[in-house]
């Protein structure tokens, strides 16, 4: 049996629908990451999930717990990091961790076997107030009072934005060693590296998935001829040159370069003298998680 189920979820806020029919299944010690922009529906829907708001209409279950109905067993077995920081900003370190495991009726020895990895990189500041910590300390002790009383399901909503790429690098590492310890993770992320990192990723747009599957796979469902173009000044505009061309389909910035789609084959040889008499270098590149998503999102 998978260890979350979400059935037929709707929300709306007056007329502002923020779910629509969300369904999903996620296995035992699975990570499955969700991808959308800002308003996607990300965080009601995680919120949902840990019993928070209730959903308009739909199931949602947690190891067999159904979330409305069972409520306090679910909060029981779930560990959730919201999006903000939300820990006592005038507790210290140890003060936090402490007040968590007593909330859930443990101590940070019992279970500080799962959080060995991550607590011993802020013991060395475990009497320093929250508030003060760096952005990639705060957010080692948050996962440290999410994972406190060994939940089954972990929520995590983008748990690294705003943290250095160093830190966002090691707080995936122990992630994973998190999921080995047969602990299930829910993760969003607007970051696409991170994604990939994911067993199953699920593109989320205006309270709707757009697709669900691995990342090799959403990979391969890119079917069209993807080409790089870098510029020699600004790719801003370059991407709005190029949206005036007829034989644009689609183009989006992409770091400092700029990637683009045409309308057809035929037109290839159009768009690579537009590129040459504009001195601009063309590559064709393999699709990755963002140009799948941009594409769902233009046919959306």
């Amino acid at each position: 049996m998978p260890e979350v189920i979400v059935n037929s979820i709707n929300k709306s806020y007056g007329a502002l629908k923020a779910l629509k029919d969300i369904s999903f299944q996620v296995e035992k010690s699975e990570i499955f990451g969700i991808i959308g922009p800002d308003g996607a529906g990300k965080s009601s829907l995680f919120r949902i999930l840990v019993s928070l708001l209730l959903p308009d209409s739909g199931t949602v279950s947690l190891s067999g717990f159904d979330v409305v109905q069972k409520y306090k067993e679910v909060r029981k077995i779930v560990g959730y990091m919201p999006g903000r920081f939300s820990l006592y900003q005038d507790l210290s370190v140890e003060e936090n961790l402490k007040f968590y495991a007593t909330v859930f009726g443990t101590d940070i020895q019992e279970n500080y076997d799962l959080i060995r990895d991550i607590y011993i990189q802020i013991e060395p500041f475990k009497k320093r107030l929250a508030g003060k910590l760096s952005g990639g300390m705060k957010q080692k002790l948050a996962l440290s009072c999410a994972l406190i009383h060994r939940p089954q399901v972990l929520v995590l909503d983008e748990p690294t934005t705003g943290v250095d790429a160093v830190s966002r690098v090691e707080f995936w590492d122990l992630l994973h060693k998190i999921r080995n310890e047969g602990i299930t993770i829910i993760v969003s992320t607007p970051y696409m590296d991170e994604a990939a990192r994911c067993d199953r990723v699920a593109l989320m747009q205006k309270g709707e998935f757009m697709g669900i599957n691995s990342p090799s796979e959403i990979h391969k469902s890119f079917k069209k001829i993807l080409y790089e173009l870098i510029p020699d000044e600004s790719a801003y505009k370059l991407l709005m040159s190029l949206r005036n061309e007829k034989w644009c389909e689609n183009a989006w910035l992409f770091g400092q370069s700029v990637h683009l789609t045409i309308n057809s084959t035929k037109e290839e040889d159009e768009f690579l003298l537009y590129a040459k008499t504009n001195k601009i270098s063309v590559r064709r590149i393999t699709a990755g998680i963002e140009d799948t998503f941009m594409e769902l999102m233009k046919n959306s």
